[in-house]
């Protein structure tokens, strides 16, 4: 199979597909069924007061990590011959990976990630895919966030959770305004979050919700209710007041980088959102040339916006809730290109963490050359991830929500 043609002039930053909705705009009958699907700070605030997470529920957090991560360089099989023949300029040098075990390590840029692994709380699923492959970023993609491999459907997996769990906009929330085919079901969308300055009330308004926040021993028990509404309102919105700086724009670039992104995630966990699903994004991956420092400089970016989150969160009783996946559309091929960088491919590592994780292997590793037209095979049915997911995390019979779900893997405790 040849890989699908680059265009370096228009970077893959999963942002440039038709298919990828505007939630400002209209999504078709959806947003007619659902309602709009942007909503704003004061939105979630109000509902993390009025409607709070119940404690103890799970929560998961996708990180989508657009452009086709190589799973080479990311997991590494450092003491595989193949991969030193295969990358002789590319493939790390066994004393630069973080060793895993014997035979595989993580890229050099991934230490908050292998002090994960050391503390059994990272599983390292190897070998994912689907059958088929396709080397277009927009197809993989499409095929990722729809969980449908052979047939285009016109709803993603977590929007088809949102069908079954009852359509509530907030039980799934996107960080930034545009909306993903994942998060988009037949009847549902998810909400989505701008990453852009908040939306502040003028001072006269803060001093009128302070008064309307204060108890007095003169109220009935539904003024004292509604006071205790309000109060919560300032408590949440205290909360989010810091990463949303009162209003003060820091650059697009700050405003939607992973760390921000995962911190707005934290802090909406942390004021009890009712949120059961929250996806975020990174682009960058698509490493066709000088591909060494590239990728371990965003591998670097995303490992320290992980680490962030996970120190947000330290202390916090919900943090035990929090599972995440990363992922992207697909690996790239196990030979070196001319350019010292790598094209398009099939098969890559997909990592969950979280307390709730069985540390460790899942999946088979690939092998580096038993292979199909220079390409991975896959050994994992994404499906599987998700399967286990929806059943484990979310609560979810998954045949609800997938046309076929392989055996679990087992990287989640029940």
């Amino acid at each position: 199979m040849t890989p699908a043609p680059t265009r370096p002039d228009r970077p893959m930053d999963g942002l440039t597909r038709r298919t990828l909705l505007r939630a400002s705009g209209v999504v078709g009958a959806t947003a007619l069924l659902a309602g709009a699907a942007r909503v704003g700070w004061e939105d979630v605030m109000q509902r993390a007061a009025s409607t709070p997470l119940t404690p103890g529920t799970p929560i998961l957090v996708l990180v989508t990590m657009y452009g086709g991560n190589d799973g080479l360089n990311t997991v590494v099989p450092y003491a595989d011959p193949a991969y030193h023949d295969a990358r002789p300029g590319l493939a790390y040098p066994p004393e630069k990976v973080l060793h895993l075990d014997a035979e595989l390590g993580l890229n050099p840029g991934l230490t908050g990630l292998a002090q994960l692994w050391q503390d059994r709380r990272l599983a390292v699923i190897r070998g994912v895919g689907y059958p088929r492959p396709d080397h277009s970023h927009f197809r993989s993609m499409d095929i990722w966030q729809t969980a449908s491999p052979q047939t285009p459907v016109p709803s993603g997996w977590i929007g088809r959770w949102l069908d079954v769990a009852g359509g509530d906009p907030l039980l799934a929330l996107n960080i930034g305004d545009v909306l993903p085919p994942l998060a988009v079901g037949n009847t549902s969308t998810a909400a989505a979050l701008s990453t852009g300055p908040a939306r502040r009330r003028a001072p006269s308004g803060d001093a009128v919700i302070g008064l309307l926040a204060r108890p007095d021993p003169a109220d009935t028990q539904a003024a004292a209710q509604v006071a205790a509404s309000y109060a919560a309102v300032q408590r949440v919105e205290a909360t989010f007041a810091p990463a949303l700086g009162g209003g003060t724009s820091t650059g697009p670039g700050d405003r939607s980088s992973l760390a921000t992104q995962l911190d707005l995630v934290a802090r909406c966990i942390q004021a009890g959102a009712p949120t059961r699903v929250y996806a975020v994004s990174v682009s960058g991956f698509d490493t066709h040339a000088d591909e060494l420092v590239a990728q371990q400089a965003q591998l670097t970016s995303v490992d320290r916006a992980l680490t962030g989150f996970g120190t947000a969160l330290a202390g916090h009783a919900r943090a035990a809730d929090v599972v995440v996946m990363a992922y992207s559309e697909f690996g790239r091929r196990v030979k070196a290109n001319a350019s010292e960088g790598t094209d398009h491919g099939t098969a890559g590592p997909v990592f969950v963490m979280g307390d709730r994780v069985r540390g460790g292997f899942h999946g088979d590793q690939p092998s580096l050359t038993d292979l199909d037209d220079g390409d991975l095979r896959t050994t994992t049915d994404f499906r599987a991830v998700y399967g286990e997911l929806l059943a484990t995390v979310l609560g979810t019979d998954p045949a609800r929500v997938l046309d076929t779900h392989p055996a679990p893997l087992g990287f989640l405790a029940t």
